[in-house]
């Protein structure tokens, strides 16, 4: 019997973990790994308490068309990967591997060449997160080093998006 590859497997608990999310647009979930321990999870969805977009029946990017990447100010939820940081002790992620699985809510279809927003890059790069993982397909997946987003800083150069 052949065995799933270990990226494999982190990325397929960060899918379990979208179906938890209560976005109308994009469902993602998060796995922070150190040393094949999982150390969080998490998932997109509004604030503790507050009312999730699925309860609500409505989505303000999804109704000002707004492109994927920009305007986050304007989203109801605390990101999968900001979840999941607040959820860890930071001395538990230095040198861990972020995993990140993205869906979109309405067909189902992976979220490719996802990159984490503005927000979260700061987030992570502050975390001590060493790696990223986010799956493209069911079997494919890209690796990005955090020390990526320091030294390529697109804050400086005004880019939108991803």
């Amino acid at each position: 019997m052949k065995r799933i590859d270990k990226n494999n497997y982190y990325l397929d608990l960060a899918e379990a973990a979208l179906e938890r999310s209560t976005c109308l647009r994009r469902k993602w979930g998060a796995v922070i790994v150190k040393d094949d321990e999982i150390i969080s999870t998490g998932y997109n969805g509004a604030p503790r308490g507050r009312k999730n977009c699925t309860d609500i029946g409505t989505c303000i990017r999804e109704e000002l068309n707004i492109p994927r990447g920009e305007r986050y100010e304007l989203c109801r939820s605390v990101h999968a990967e900001q979840n999941a940081i607040i959820s860890a002790a930071r001395k538990d992620m230095i040198g861990s591997t972020l995993y990140e699985v993205g869906v979109d809510a309405k067909t189902g279809e992976y979220v490719k060449n996802s990159m984490p927003c503005a927000m979260c890059k700061r987030f992570i790069i502050n975390s001590g997160i060493e790696k990223m993982i986010f799956r493209d397909s069911k079997d494919k997946y890209r690796e990005i080093m955090v020390s990526e987003l320091i030294e390529n800083d697109d804050s400086l150069n005004g880019t939108k998006g991803y």
